[in-house]
């Protein structure tokens, strides 16, 4: 269940007759608790609650009160063993009149009425599954509201479905943005009469609901039309109670959906909410989805927190403006300077989406200027901060729409909250017609002419808000001499995943100045235009993108193109999880990048609370270096060279299950001779088998007298000689042999080409190469020392892998290319090679006493042996004191340390330049 459904099943409970018995249960199922959980709970099977309630291990225990001792029942809970035992996260209590709850990982309390607990079901919802952060817990009426116009969009369209068409879909969608418009005018006094529209659309409008549509019509003409022009154009008298309201919003065609009789109701029943409530950051997100097939599943479910994006906002520009305030103190002239200076700043969203970075920052500058206004005793003064400074690109037209909407509700807010109703009021109608948000591909519009860096006339300038042309590229609203700030949070995509018109998007954006771009993610396109927008015009940029690309190969193929583009990093956000409301819990693993042509001389770099100010921050948000490391297809260092594990191309046929082997062996003994352990990454960290046919050139004579073994080859053979492939082609011949063999019968290391993101080494092993052979989904040194495997088992080693290795989602990506051929090692001296040989057999040993356990057992961090740990500290403490001679303190040391000595050691030698050439 999703966070709407969760909460339209909770209404529903509170709406019904309370029932002492059965509410616990209903409660549950409301969050989703599956039917046999019920079932065993009612049955007593799992319910181990010991004051006679309703205990559902590790989630909640509820007690239904006698009349009046609802907080007698809580502290009972909250007392009760059973509670702790079952490692409850929340107690409940209620009578059927009250109702009380308490998180107890958190202490925050619930105490309401019952029938106004569903306000609250947000506070809930870890009960599903659901992470949530404050600002959706508290905003239960944006899920509510958002819920309630989902189902009345679906309504529509079920009765209209020529409204879903891509001829009508624009009007459906423009249909459902006056809506809202209207319902929050209602409740917010934009309208002279409280539940003016909805009431309206109740008393003129039959029951059967079929003249609603003409209803709204009228409604919606009035609002286009001048109180002195409503007689001569045949508005109905009872309409004329609507203000004027034009701005483009009801404008244009007039024409409405027709409404069945359950459309109505819901209609009704969503002007019957307290649109006072509204959030039009959280709102915004979430509604967007409604217009939006593909999204509507997981509707709102991409909600960016306030937190989230005020990591991009606050190092961006909005630390500088408190800043400058606090320097201001009461002083009126500095004040005065600072206010003037951010009327004329712009905030740019080339990917504004609903527009949540754009409404947070537009809150954010009006509390600043409201301060600013109260100091210099101006309380009352009208808000010098237009809109039109808060501009964005969206692919999309119904989030344009509502970015703007949801804009415009902010600046109404911020009005009433900063000046007051009645100054709201009195100057928010008409609304302006000028368009600031722009419905367009940002990937195929020019920038500069979205967001001019300067300019004093309107280029272009409609009498509708709401219906500018879709194309529209050209928008230049006065604002002379201003900063320009592009922040936001573009569409990931990887190169897989990229549609085809992405992929053209991507050419457009690449091939002017590197042609070998086919692997970035979709958002380093949108990096690479802030990166020239900045050069060009002076600004500063700040995105939400995926971790990858300060990652990997990835680094190589775009940083050299922002840089040379003039840009520095000058604050940084390291990898942290982009959490939703989704109830899997999804999430990505994201960086925060903030690049400008400026020349800062303290950049910060943020590690989740703790943020450092540092000189310089390089491309894979470390300090002190900007260096890109490059592919380097010999290692730098004088250790072992690593290579691909071996490639069968069989088909499957070379390779067995244990049973397969067993039945093998059971029927033709002598098949064992031809046979060994086949270890890929995952055979090798969570201790599965597999084995494969290993035969020699000198025995494939006596190997196909084995029937079962023939058989095999003979499909090897027909497969290769029919693939369209190269190497199985010229491996047709040979169907016995594996058509990648590096393999050695000497000692080998397998190194796991992805491992999980949990893992403080890198978990390499040694095998025995006459008995096992190292699969293609790992990397493997052949005839390996233990100075190897001493050294790429150490901390520092897998320091350079977090910060230099790929990701595969959040786990690491080993290379032997970019990641073992780079990594910097020391010469090592003789005494140095037996130090750390030593440590290598001291952490083989310690692996050794827990047999069979597996790598996943031994290297879970929760779990990992004390001896084991040990083991590897002190191969630390050796390797490191070659570097250093003593201990490095942290991660940030070692990278500093691996950077500098990669720069030496590298230097001289060519880089790789990908053909890039500098725009003009």
């Amino acid at each position: 269940m999703n966070a709407f459904e969760i909460e339209e099943a909770i209404s529903s409970l509170a709406e019904q007759p309370f029932d002492a018995s059965e509410f616990p249960f209903l409660f549950l199922q409301a969050f989703g608790a599956k039917e046999t959980t019920l079932r065993r709970l009612r049955s007593g099977d799992t319910n181990k609650s010991d004051i006679g309630g309703v205990l559902q291990t590790t989630n909640i225990h509820i007690k239904v009160a006698r009349n009046g001792s609802v907080t007698d029942a809580l502290k009972d809970l909250k007392s009760s063993p059973a509670t702790s035992r079952a490692k409850a996260k929340f107690i409940l209590a209620t009578d059927g009149v009250d109702f009380q709850a308490e998180d107890l990982n958190t202490g925050e309390v619930i105490v309401c009425d019952y029938r106004k607990f569903p306000d609250f079901f947000g506070f809930f919802l870890p009960l599903a599954g659901i992470s949530t952060v404050k600002q959706i817990r508290e905003s239960s009426f944006d899920i509510k509201a958002t819920g309630r116009l989902n189902r009345l969009y679906v309504e529509l369209l079920k009765d209209n479905p020529e409204w879903s068409t891509s001829a009508r879909r624009h009007e459906m969608n423009h249909f459902m943005a006056r809506l809202i418009f209207c319902f929050f005018a209602e409740d917010t006094d934009i309208f002279t009469k409280e539940t003016l529209f909805t009431a309206t659309v109740e008393q003129m409008s039959s029951k059967d609901s079929s003249d609603t549509h003409i209803v709204i019509e009228a409604i919606f003409k009035a609002m286009n039309t001048r109180s002195e022009d409503r007689t001569s154009t045949g508005i109905p008298r009872w309409a004329n109670a609507f203000p004027y309201v034009n701005g483009g919003l009801f404008s244009g065609a007039t024409d409405v959906p027709l409404f069945s009789k359950i459309a109505r109701t819901y209609l009704l029943h969503i002007g019957g909410l307290d649109w006072t409530k509204i959030n039009p950051d959280i709102f915004g997100s979430m509604i967007q989805a409604v217009a939006d097939d593909d999204e509507r599943g997981s509707l709102g479910m991409h909600y960016t927190s306030v937190p989230n994006i005020l990591k991009v906002l606050n190092p961006l520009f909005l630390d500088d403006l408190r800043e400058k305030l606090d320097e201001a103190g009461d002083n009126p002239r500095k004040l005065l300077n600072l206010r003037s200076r951010m009327s004329k700043i712009r905030v740019f969203d080339p990917a504004c989406g609903s527009g949540n970075f754009l409404v947070i920052a537009y809150k954010q500058f009006r509390e600043i200027e409201a301060e600013i206004n109260k100091r210099r005793g101006e309380p009352e003064r009208r808000s010098e901060i237009p809109l039109t400074n808060f501009r964005g690109i969206e692919l999309r037209d119904f989030p344009a729409e509502i970015a703007r909407l949801a804009l415009i509700i902010a600046e109404y807010q911020s009005d009433v909250l900063y000046r007051g109703q009645k100054e709201a009021l009195a100057e928010f109608l008409p609304l302006d017609a000028m368009n600031w948000i722009t419905s367009g591909n940002a990937l195929r519009l020019d920038w500069l002419s979205v967001c001019p860096p300067s300019g004093k006339n309107l280029k272009m300038q409609g009498d509708d808000l709401f219906n500018q042309p879709l194309d529209q590229s050209e928008i230049d609203f006065e604002n002379e001499g201003g900063e320009t700030y592009l922040c936001g949070n573009p569409p990931y995509q990887g190169s897989v995943n990229q549609s085809p018109e992405q992929k053209e998007d991507m050419a457009k954006v690449f091939m002017p100045v590197f042609n070998k771009y086919k692997d970035l993610d979709y958002v380093a396109a949108f990096m690479l235009k802030a990166a020239q927008f900045n050069r060009l015009t002076g600004s500063s940029s700040a995105f939400v993108t995926t971790n990858s690309v300060t990652q990997g190969e990835q680094v190589a193929m775009l940083w050299p193109l922002i840089f040379a583009e003039r840009n520095v990093i000058h604050f940084a956000h390291r990898s942290f999880l982009w959490s939703n409301l989704a109830s899997n819990k999804a999430a990505v693993t994201v960086v925060i990048v903030g690049i400008t042509t400026l020349s800062p001389t303290i950049r910060q770099l943020y590690s989740g609370q703790v943020v450092q100010e540092v000189e310089r921050i390089g491309p894979y948000l470390v300090p002190g270096s900007d260096v890109i490391i490059t592919k380097g297809n010999k290692p730098l260092h004088s250790l072992s060279r690593m290579d691909y594990g071996n490639k069968p191309t069989d088909g499957g046929n070379l390779i067995l299950s244990t049973d397969e082997r067993r039945e093998l062996i059971e029927k033709f003994p002598a098949s064992e001779g031809y046979i060994r352990e086949y270890v890929g990454s995952q055979e090798f960290i969570r201790g599965s088998r597999r084995y494969c046919l290993w035969i020699d050139d000198n025995q494939i004579e006596q190997a196909v007298e084995i029937t079962e073994i023939d058989k095999r080859l003979e499909r090897v053979q027909q497969l290769r000689a029919a693939s369209r492939g190269l190497q199985a082609n010229q491996n047709a011949s040979s169907p016995h042999r594996f058509v990648f063999s590096p393999h050695s019968d000497g000692n080998n290391i397998i190194i796991p080409r992805h491992f999980s993101e949990r893992r403080e080494f890198v978990t390499v092993g040694m095998t025995n190469g006459k008995l096992q052979v190292i699969a293609d989904s790992a990397s493997a040194i052949y005839r390996a020392t233990l100075v190897d495997f001493s050294v790429l088992s150490s901390r520092l080693h897998m320091a350079w892998v977090d910060t230099v290795a790929g990701r595969l989602k959040t786990d690491y990506r080993y290379s032997n290319t970019l990641v073992w051929n780079t990594f910097p090692v020391p010469d090592l001296t003789q005494k140095n090679k037996a130090d750390l040989t030593q440590c290598a057999e001291d952490i083989l040993l310690a692996r050794e006493a827990y047999f069979p356990a597996t790598i996943a057992d031994l290297y879970d961090p929760e779990k990992m042996p004390t001896d084991l740990k040990a083991a590897h500290d002190r191969n630390d403490e050796v390797l490191e004191a070659i570097y250093i001679g003593r201990h490095f303190r942290n991660d940030t040391e070692r990278l500093e340390k691996l950077f500098e000595l990669y720069t030496k050691m590298t230097s001289g030698k060519p880089t790789k330049s990908g053909n890039i050439k500098m725009k003009a």
